[in-house]
């Protein structure tokens, strides 16, 4: 009666936190079929070989999808243990930003093609939501504890991705905790006050580590940069010069 795709959507919903109640009502499916899903759930879930489990370990096909996921996974990601050793991916996307919500599970399935991507409301944002075993196999810097609490650095694989698509990885960083906006001033110009319009853009992370490789990808692509802090701790990175700017424009872009 019900496709294997609207099963796995489904069973994600269970895996991303959702009551057996909550998911029978937004999906119309019983509680009974729903709990006999769940009861045979890994016969249901397609099995796909880890990159990083196969022997010798490998890296993403998608190796520019995956520096934008990166990205955005180091801004404003989590992986949370589920059940039966799963892990579910979660991507907070403002709602202000539609964009970035489909940009998000585009790049999501592109990585994990196999696995069901789900979109759960929460108040102001929608959290982008994909289960899987072999998640903290593709981000090693999951564990326990607030990111900025705990020293994050890029095993080397990863960095060789973001040395092939820096751009991709910097997107995806701004596309979580970056925005572009619009500065203004005033200047006296013959006696007459006239204002001025500058974009830049900001990163905003209380990991030094975070911002560190933030700063580090800049630098790869020629864009110039100076933090700004918070009393003694950095806590923006700053692009405001205008030909750093039009780089930034090019290849990034504000959100949508």
């Amino acid at each position: 009666m019900y496709g294997l795709e609207r099963r796995k959507l489904t069973l994600s919903l269970l895996d991303a936190g959702h009551s057996l109640n909550a998911v029978s009502k937004r999906t119309g499916i019983s509680r009974s079929a729903i709990r006999d899903w769940r009861m045979r759930v890994e016969p249901l879930r397609r099995t796909t070989e880890c990159v990083r489990c196969a022997t010798p370990p490998t890296v993403p096909r998608q190796a520019s999808a995956y520096a934008y996921l990166l990205g955005l996974y180091l801004g404003d990601g989590c992986l949370s243990a589920q059940p039966r050793g799963v892990f579910a991916l979660r991507i907070a996307c403002a709602d202000s930003w539609p964009g970035l919500i489909e940009s998000c599970e585009a790049v999501i399935r592109a990585i994990h093609p196999d696995n069901a991507v789900c979109r759960v409301p929460k108040a102001g944002c929608t959290m982008v939501t994909s289960t899987s075993k072999h998640w903290p196999c593709l981000f090693p810097q999951h564990a326990p504890g607030k990111k900025h609490e705990r020293r994050i650095a890029l095993e080397p694989w990863q960095q060789e991705i973001v040395d092939a698509h820096p751009w991709a990885f910097i997107r995806g960083l701004i596309h979580s905790d970056g925005c572009r906006i619009t500065n203004w001033t005033t200047r006296i110009v013959g006696g007459e006050p006239k204002r001025y319009e500058y974009p830049r853009y900001f990163f905003t992370n209380k990991s030094e580590d975070i911002l560190g490789l933030y700063g580090a990808a800049l630098d790869a692509v020629g864009v110039e940069w100076k933090v700004t802090r918070r009393g003694k701790d950095p806590y923006n990175v700053s692009v405001a010069r205008r030909d750093s700017v039009a780089l930034m424009d090019l290849h990034v872009g504000p959100k949508h």
